[in-house]
């Protein structure tokens, strides 16, 4: 076992590494397996180090040397940006850290994509932020012991009701369209049973209501699918399933540009989803 995941077994409560459903894809979650402690373990290859010079915004900042970084695998939760800033501020202004990841090549904006450490840290500035209740695991993670271990730091927060889960109703209810809609364009999570699945043109339909027109439902694009397959995850088996998805809500719009109908959350990646269980 690796430093990392010792460093998250000493803030995990034991219930947390019911993690087998790890395993199955990054962030693929099956609550009440069989516990296998300290599942999790989070080591990907040393990308450089740096002195951060400036916060930019809530997952975001500047080295001495002129490169942006971006944090991995999280999405602020701050209410406001003075308070995403903030927090990110009180974790990194002004520290020697190292990078983390699979890849140094800069995403389209100019910024390198990592998982990020404080100087002589084995823990991830990620699972901090996410322990405290200061950012969302967001699901562009490829390496799923990394995914698996800040979904745990995730839960941590959130049973505890720490940050952002103390103050805000964080997971929306399926069952509510209106409250989900309301949060469009912005990356949410949602909970709720699959209660039909059904495919139309290239994009699969995962719907939580009768109501194409009004009700929450996920989108799965075509190109998806083969993911979805090889992770031993067919859209057609969620169907009466809980699930919790995450992601940016968007909206159709009605017809002649009407007004806007039903939410909806656009899944590329398997890791989009958690299983939560059965009928």
């Amino acid at each position: 076992m690796c430093e990392h995941a010792a460093m998250f077994c000493s803030f995990m409560p034991a219930h947390l590494w019911r993690a087998r459903g790890y395993a199955i894809a990054f962030g693929l979650v099956a609550v009440g397996l069989a516990a296998t402690p300290c599942a999790a373990s989070c080591a990907p290859p040393e990308l450089g180090t740096g002195h951060v010079a400036e916060i930019i915004d809530g997952r975001s900042f500047r080295l001495t040397d002129g490169r942006e970084i971006r944090l991995a695998g999280i999405e602020p939760a701050g209410a406001t940006r003075a308070d995403r800033i903030s927090a990110l501020s009180a974790a990194l202004a002004g520290r020697d850290i190292s990078l983390r990841g699979v890849d140094d090549a800069p995403d389209r904006y100019g910024r390198q994509i990592a998982l990020v450490y404080l100087a002589a840290s084995d823990t991830p500035v990620q699972a901090q932020l996410l322990a405290a209740g200061a950012a969302l695991v967001s699901p562009d993670l490829d390496d799923r012991d990394c995914a698996a271990a800040l979904l745990a730091a995730e839960s941590v927060a959130r049973q505890a009701q720490k940050g952002t889960w103390a103050v805000n109703p964080v997971i929306k209810n399926a069952e509510s369209p209106d409250d989900i809609l309301a949060g469009i364009g912005r990356f949410t999570v949602v909970e709720g049973k699959v209660l039909s699945v059904h495919q139309s043109g290239a994009t699969t339909y995962l719907n939580f209501g009768r109501s194409w027109t009004r009700d929450f439902a996920v989108t799965i694009p075509k190109r998806a699918l083969a993911a979805f397959a090889q992770a031993g995850l067919p859209p057609k088996s969620l169907e009466n399933k809980r699930i919790r998805v995450r992601g940016w809500v968007e909206a159709r719009q009605g017809s002649n540009q009407g007004p806007l109908q039903g939410p909806r959350i656009d899944v590329v990646r398997v890791g989009q989803i958690e299983v939560l269980g059965g009928n």
